[in-house]
């Protein structure tokens, strides 16, 4: 391996429970009822936009004006205050001596605060890519093949670690090794299974074990 390609939410930083619980929350208020463990099994790892579109065509009508911004002010918020870096990712990303770059769904800004926020930005740029890069995001492997792309890696020499069932499926697509990854405190007990259902080829619950899964 070459280059190994992290996403970002439930990988590099615990976020994926704070996202999901802001969508659950506002889905709930404008009449779409929905839990934050539905919201993380239907959606972690899919950008909003297309997450947004689903469940439009579910209710029949457009989300109200301006909906996604205030889902996004409400996660930026929470951020700040209780968002952390997923435990042992900045001695792992120090130790990682291949290349290494980020390949996530959120959008720039989001990126960046949350990465500023726990301390691990300045391990990973300027290597971050959005699928706001690509024509299509997760589960669609576009991202990643756009990841290899850019910093010059063959994908059969990339190995991309995930948390989502989309990001183990756009990754498996890509043509690259999958390490799932299940210690993000939106992950349920079953969710190793998940992963290794949809192509992983091995899953890790802690971060310190990464570097031995990349040998």
């Amino acid at each position: 391996m070459e280059l190994v390609i992290f996403d970002c939410d439930g990988v590099l930083i615990d976020s994926e429970a704070i996202a999901c619980a802001a969508d659950a929350e506002a889905l709930s208020d404008i009449g779409y009822p929905i839990t934050t463990e539905r919201v993380v099994e239907r959606f972690a790892g899919v950008p909003a936009d297309a997450m947004y579109e689903t469940i439009e065509a579910e209710m029949g009508r457009a989300l109200p004006a301006g909906f996604k911004d205030q889902v996004d002010q409400r996660i930026l918020d929470k951020y700040r205050m209780e968002l952390k870096p997923i435990e042992g990712i900045k001695a792992v990303l120090s130790e990682i001596r291949i290349k290494k770059c980020v390949a996530s769904s959120s959008t720039p800004s989001k990126l960046a605060l949350g990465l500023v926020e726990t301390g691990v930005f300045d391990l990973v740029y300027p290597h971050v890519f959005s699928t706001v890069l690509v024509e299509h995001g997760k589960p669609h492997p576009d991202i990643f093949l756009h990841a290899a792309r850019m910093m010059g890696v063959e994908v059969a020499k990339c190995v991309v670690v995930e948390d989502s069932v989309a990001g183990v499926t756009a990754a498996k697509a890509a043509g690259m090794r999958a390490i799932g990854f299940t210690g993000g405190s939106h992950c349920s007990s079953d969710h190793a299974d998940k992963l290794i259902a949809v192509g992983a080829d091995t899953v890790i619950d802690e971060m310190h074990l990464l570097p031995h899964a990349l040998r």
